[in-house]
């Protein structure tokens, strides 16, 4: 089920307690010869604008300029909330920018992944426990829902796994991607596949997850199958005191749209970033990022040990117990005392 405090948040939205200064507003954006509506909310930033244009005309954010009378300026910077700029209903925003059909193999256009920072421990308590945050994803809920490739199953714990410097070195040039694929991906998520749902999540576009999981033969694999594909569509913007905007990937909103199969206590969820889990972070796993392919691809085994990892703590009713940033002295252990047996 979805988390109580979630409950409590959406209970107050209702009754309209502490939603001062976050009213919903509809605006008109023209692109290409076309007219397009967007809803959008007062607590929202530039980035959350842009990402609800991108919905509704396939441009990506990073593509998009937008004009608007006497604020143009303003609204190149993403981190700006739309309570501070003078949009009004009745004025129609502009936006230029182009649709990505082909996207070039080339890894050096592939999109950017901005470099992890650490949060302090009372900092992500208050970010996730932030009403405002609870808002967004309850909106986020709302708004988008994910489209599940095979049936969720009964009795297995899921596991999220994000791609970029996890499972693939995005940035180096290679004539095959799957020379830049991390060592023992199939291996590793035809082993978990036994005890866990497999979910993928990415911060860039779902035309990029399509394509990199494809051409990894990650989609059409016998050994394992994948449940669902999610891209930074799903994700909501946060701000921190000191680091201001950014996005995260927020389990809550798996959990609200499976709530029979999916929560806080089996979920786990591996990214490079440890940003991206700031919402849910009990149920984070920081991987080390796969980065420089050509040395480090004989020697990375990140995965194989990982695997050991899932599988020691299959059947514990409760993973957010865990502290997962010891994740590899559980495994040893785990190790240790099936040698003993």
């Amino acid at each position: 089920m979805a988390s109580s405090s979630l409950a409590a948040a959406e209970v107050a939205m209702r009754s309209g307690d502490g939603v001062e200064g976050v009213e919903e507003m509809t605006l008109t954006v023209r692109w290409s010869g076309k007219e397009y509506t967007v809803r959008v909310c007062g607590d929202d930033s530039v980035a959350e604008l842009k990402r609800r244009i991108c919905e509704v005309t396939n441009v990506l954010p990073k593509r998009q300029k937008l004009l608007y009378p006497k604020i143009s300026a303003k609204l190149s910077d993403d981190s700006v909330l739309l309570s501070q700029l003078n949009l009004k209903p009745s004025v129609k925003m502009t936006m230029i920018g182009t649709v990505e059909d082909d996207i070039i193999v080339d890894q050096a256009d592939s999109p950017e992944i901005v470099d992890d920072f650490e949060l302090g421990h009372d900092e992500v308590i208050d970010i996730k426990d932030k009403f405002v945050n609870k808002q967004k994803l309850l909106r986020r809920i709302s708004q988008h829902k994910i489209k599940l490739l095979n049936p969720c199953r009964e009795g297995k714990k899921l596991l999220v796994l994000d791609i970029d410097y996890t499972l693939f070195d995005h940035k180096s040039p290679a004539e095959n991607p799957r020379e830049l694929m991390r060592p023992y991906l199939h291996e590793f998520l035809s082993a978990v596949y036994a005890e866990y749902d497999i979910m993928i999540w990415s911060a860039t576009s779902m035309k990029w997850v399509e394509l990199k999981m494809g051409q990894l033969g990650v989609l059409n694999n016998p050994n394992y199958k994948i449940t669902a594909l999610l891209d930074h569509m799903a994700m909501i913007t946060v701000q921190s005191d000191s680091h201001g905007l950014f996005d995260c990937k927020p389990l809550g909103l798996i959990w609200a749209q499976f709530p029979e199969f999916y929560n806080a206590k089996n979920t786990i969820m591996f990214d490079d970033l440890r940003r991206n889990f700031v919402m849910n972070p009990q149920n984070g796993l920081t991987i080390r990022p796969f980065r420089k392919a050509h040395l480090n691809r004989s020697s990375d085994q990140e995965l194989l040990r990982l695997t050991q990892y899932l599988l020691a703590i299959a059947d514990l009713p409760d993973l957010s117990q865990l502290d997962h940033n010891y994740w590899e002295l559980y495994a040893e252990d785990s190790t240790k005392r099936r040698r003993h047996r």
